[in-house]
């Protein structure tokens, strides 16, 4: 049987295969659980970004091109097979994300307290990622409250007169694209923590 038939066969294998790698190139049995939520952070959140990236760089336009193309298929297919899928995966990969990092400050933290307050305080050497980690949890917050409410009404998934769905349509526009926007200095937040700035 081939595991790459399946998506769930797909991911089993990355994860054995990962863990191959980790008897093979590991530190011979020390744990290091900053590196396991990191990873399972950076993995979720490629799930989580990569969706807003899709949404804004190829749904979108997409859907606006299929609405202008009067001899096409329409953009039907896309708001009723892709759309829920694709956001039920982006707004729980934003959950997950969030979740392992938050994970991830606890395993960093190395003195007494919490990492996640040291981070969200900005306590000294936490600034870089508490930026971040703010950004990140902006982001959450317009995917819960802002972005999937109004799909919803978009999609014709809840009942919405043609002037609510107009209205739900921007905020859920204004609020992926801010959501993109925050992404950019989020990983510079995330990675400038370990490596320093670029500049």
């Amino acid at each position: 049987m081939n595991p790459l038939k399946s998506i769930t066969g797909t991911i089993v294998s990355g994860i054995i295969l990962s863990i191959i790698i980790i008897f093979v190139m590991g530190r011979g049995g020390a744990v290091n659980p900053l590196e396991f939520w990191v990873w399972v952070h950076v993995l979720v959140g490629i799930a989580w970004i990569g969706l807003l990236y899709y949404f804004n760089f190829v749904q979108v336009p997409a859907q606006a091109v299929a609405t202008a193309d009067s001899d096409g298929p329409g953009p039907a297919a896309i708001g009723k097979y892709v759309a829920p899928l694709a956001l039920l995966w982006f707004r729980w990969a934003a959950v997950a994300t969030w979740i392992t990092g938050a994970l991830a400050l606890e395993a960093l933290h190395t003195a007494d307290g919490s990492g996640f307050v040291a981070a969200f305080t900005f306590q000294q050497g936490y600034q870089v990622i508490g930026m971040g980690a703010w950004l990140g949890t902006i982001m959450l917050f317009n995917v819960w409250v802002l972005i999937w409410p109004n799909q919803k009404k978009v999609l014709g998934l809840v009942e919405a007169s043609d002037a609510e769905k107009a209205k739900a349509k921007f905020i859920a526009l204004m609020a992926s694209r801010t959501n993109t926007l925050l992404s950019i200095p989020m990983i510079l937040g995330m990675t400038g923590h370990m490596h320093g700035m670029p500049f």
